[in-house]
């Protein structure tokens, strides 16, 4: 018979065999995963481990990505990559307002919108891009447009790969436009007008950007 978990304020923690049953593995499996470290250590007291509900999530992903035909050494470079991946805090602390929407996932939800594609190497690339941050066991985008964007691409078949580098280099020109349009604004008028008129920005970008390409599909016909 499992034992009954010991709460520790609002955060509850389990025994081994508790945590188990829970996660419907058997204590070998907990013991290999453990092993492989595709979990964290757990919190000892004495010689009683006690793990809590950050390993249970964990455990819940693992069986998720397995099922979703992710082998455990996928699983476990992905695991090390969430484990030093950039800090939510780090990604969101923005004191300036913004447009964007960030988005919540499980790592079984980021799957879901690239399969195969979210490999240890595109999750870096897309932290290192600040697209993505970790929150404990979720991983937070930065943008609902982007992760739309970037999933339809990847359907098309497009490799997320490619996806990032092009977003890479996209950067580089949306930051200079965005330094001109600052810089005009602010010789003209107050600095709080910059977030007041953003939106002309880029409606001017957007249009330009629709008007480029239709020159280039021009001279592809």
């Amino acid at each position: 018979m499992a034992e009954e978990a010991e709460p520790q304020g609002e955060r509850r923690e389990y025994r081994r065999e508790e945590l188990a049953r829970l996660a419907g593995i058997t204590v070998r499996t907990l013991r290999f995963y453990r092993e492989r470290k595709l979990i964290p250590p757990p919190r000892r007291e004495g010689r009683i481990a006690w793990y809590d509900d950050h390993h249970l999530a964990r455990l819940n992903t693992i069986t998720a990505l397995l099922e979703r035909g992710h082998t455990l050494n996928g699983i476990a470079e992905l695991a090390e990559a969430f484990d030093h991946g950039r800090d939510v805090g780090e990604l969101l602390g923005m004191d300036t307002p913004t447009e964007e929407t960030p988005v919540r996932l499980t790592p079984e939800e980021l799957a879901d919108y690239f399969a195969d594609d979210v490999t240890p190497e595109n999750l870096a690339a897309a932290m290192d891009l600040g697209y993505l941050g970790i929150d404990g066991e979720e991983i937070v985008h930065i943008s609902r447009r982007l992760l739309d964007v970037s999933s339809a691409l990847v359907r098309e078949g497009i490799p997320l790969a490619e996806v990032l580098r092009a977003g890479r280099e996209v950067r580089t020109h949306t930051e200079a436009m965005a330094g001109l349009f600052a810089e005009l604004i602010l010789r003209h008028a107050p600095e709080e007008a910059v977030h007041r008129l953003r939106p002309l920005a880029r409606s001017v970008v957007d249009a330009e950007l629709s008007l480029s390409m239709d020159r280039r599909l021009n001279k592809q016909s």
